[in-house]
């Protein structure tokens, strides 16, 4: 791992916090904007994976595996079984 990964992941954990206690204060003032915000954030991406995996699904591309011809039987292999 480099110094420059361990100053990102350092740098999201501030973000993480700065966010959170955003969070907080909004909450504990009253705002209707501090719980608007994230869980119109969570609806929005929730929406886009599930938009995603019907994508996915609408639009991937199968090749079928080639089936091999099944030899009927022969009336002396009937009489065996």
């Amino acid at each position: 791992m480099t110094d420059s990964s361990r100053a990102q992941g350092g740098l999201i954990c501030v973000g993480a916090v700065v966010a959170g206690l955003l969070f907080l204060l909004g909450i504990l003032s009253g705002s209707y904007w501090a719980l608007a915000i994230p869980v119109a954030a969570l609806v929005f991406f929730a929406l886009g994976l599930i938009f995603w995996v019907g994508w996915t699904i609408a639009t991937i591309r199968v090749e079928p595996e080639p089936v091999e011809p099944v030899a009927p039987a022969t009336p002396s292999e009937k009489t065996q079984n």
